[in-house]
């Protein structure tokens, strides 16, 4: 197919500010830019398509460089609870939900989140037993790092007062020893694999959904990690060989290998083409802060009797990334706490990726000076959540004290010393609009509060650094830099086409932007 695109106003990301007045698009690949006369005298002929923008305005394919597509898709599929701000809203909308249930069948809810509720208060198993007494319920924490099950669930689990803590995980308890029904981190593993294995239908349709809703959002592509939770890796596999590497839905599809499924997934034939490959093997060092089970240098400040889960201990993370060497591959390791962050990059250091590529480091929310300097001498970049602000102030602050928040969702300070950093949503977990991890990047305000504060301003993105993070940082974080992120000859044909200008706009708008086209590999996929 080929197409000249004009019309608009055509942002390259080549530079601040740059702009082409035309593109001319074939087989997928752009073979031009300049003027629409030039362009036309070159290329015009009966099989090119002319396609106006009408005045929208064009950029480089937005690209969320951490989500889980098939967890995304699930939201849209399961009950989601992540609007709700109360547990009588949350036990509610999980009794309309059982109404739909064949007998026998586990209520799994998405989302909860206890600091959206007037006292923030866990939900525990107290809370489901009354109105679920037989069925098993598991609720995730939005966080996707705790749970929260019934009795049910737990004796399914076989789990009773005298079940030890998992390695990296925890099995709340009270005061007498019984499990409240409260697991963090890798103790959620013990009620996952009590569920019964979720079919491979389920997984193609959590998936399609999923890329159909990124479409609408503008996003060309997702970096996801999603092969280890859907029974055998095959399933998901499948998935992306229906969906994605068929042509289907074109979407460009990097995945993760997390490192329980990277064994089983050698073994495999791997899907191929424009639109699924494979990238690092995913490590988590350890959990969230809303859970407290981020690991950090110094106790929590609202519950110093914890600093946090280390998923692994030093020893098993140094060799798991050995593992990830001798398998030719790099790392990408969730690091939320300073601590965390700190046995990561020492981990790297023993054992670094082969020259001229880079391990990534997924989230960085708690740092300190030392650890940013360390960042950039070594082979590392960063994968940023910009929604994360949104999401967590205030009752971050007084979660990690205000001591460690000068160094806290440094955005801006990370991107100045030069780390390449990329941007995304880690969806379902926050919302996969990109345009709303741009506007929290350039406002930094909370969405819990109506007209707040900025918070640490000094951290604030520009738009065109805010931008930058899903189309150049995206594109080379996967060494894809020569070929994605930029609008320039040679680079693949992927555009977000939005309503009007976000630099032209108050920032308070940028969410409010539509979406007018999204464009995959040359092709239309997406038209409001």
């Amino acid at each position: 197919m080929k197409a000249i695109w004009h019309g608009g106003f055509i942002y390259t990301m080549l530079e601040e500010g740059d702009l082409t007045e035309a593109v001319y698009v074939e087989d997928g690949v752009i073979k031009g830019t300049g003027s629409y006369e030039r362009l036309k005298k070159k290329y015009g002929s009966p099989e090119t398509e002319e396609i106006s923008l009408n005045g929208a305005v064009m950029f480089p394919g937005f690209v969320d460089s951490h989500l889980h597509l098939i967890g995304h898709g699930e939201k849209q599929l399961q009950l989601d609870l992540s609007a709700l701000t109360s547990k009588e809203a949350i036990l509610q909308a999980a009794k309309e939900r059982e109404q739909q249930l064949p007998e026998g069948d586990w209520l799994i809810g998405e989302g909860w989140n206890e600091n959206q509720f007037e006292t923030p208060d866990y939900l525990v198993k107290h809370d489901l037993d009354r109105l679920f007494p037989d069925r098993p319920v598991l609720l995730k924490r939005i966080c996707r790092h705790a749970i929260a099950v019934n009795s049910a669930a737990l004796q399914a689990a076989g789990i009773s007062r005298n079940t030890p803590d998992p390695d990296g995980g925890v099995i709340v308890k009270d005061a007498n020893g019984e499990p409240t029904g409260l697991l963090f981190d890798k103790a959620q593993d013990l009620i996952l694999k009590a569920v019964p294995p979720v079919s491979q239908h389920y997984v193609d349709e959590a998936l399609t959904a999923a890329i159909e809703d990124c479409w609408t959002k503008g996003l060309t592509g997702g970096h996801s990690e999603d092969l280890s939770y859907y029974g055998d890796v095959s399933v998901p596999m499948k998935a992306y060989e229906k969906a994605a590497a068929s042509g289907k839905y074109p979407f460009r599809c990097h995945l993760l290998v997390h490192h329980e499924a990277v064994d089983r997934w050698e073994q495999l034939e791997k899907p191929s083409g424009p639109y699924v490959e494979f990238g690092a093997m995913k490590i988590f060092a350890d959990g969230a802060l809303g859970g407290r089970t981020a690991l950090l240098k110094e106790p929590y400040q609202d519950d110093p009797s914890t600093n946090g889960v280390q998923v692994h201990d030093d020893e098993t993370l140094g060799q798991l990334i050995r593992k990830a060497r001798e398998k030719g591959m790099e790392v990408a390791v969730h690091a939320i706490g300073d601590l965390a962050f700190e046995k990561v990059l020492n981990a790297i250091e023993k054992h670094p990726p082969k020259n001229g590529r880079h391990d990534r480091l997924i989230h960085a929310q708690v740092l300190n000076d030392e650890l940013i300097e360390k960042a950039a001498r070594m082979p590392i970049a960063l994968d940023l959540q910009p929604h994360f602000v949104a999401s967590d102030f205030p009752w971050v602050i007084d979660r990690l004290g205000k001591d460690r928040m000068n160094t806290a969702f440094a955005w801006k300070t990370l991107m100045s010393k030069g780390i390449l950093c990329a941007g995304g949503s880690d969806a379902p977990i926050e919302p996969v609009d990109p345009l709303l991890g741009i506007q929290s990047a350039v406002l930094r305000k909370s969405s819990h509060e109506q007209n707040g504060p900025s918070y640490y301003e000094s951290e604030c993105l520009t738009v065109y650094e805010a931008i930058k993070l899903y189309t150049e940082g995206s594109a080379g974080i996967i060494y894809k830099e020569t070929s994605r992120g930029k609008i320039a000859e040679g680079y693949d044909a992927d555009f977000t086409i939005l309503s009007e200008d976000p630099f032209a706009i108050d920032p308070v708008k940028l969410h409010l932007l539509d979406i007018e086209k999204t464009v995959i590999n040359g092709q239309i996929v997406y038209e409001k």
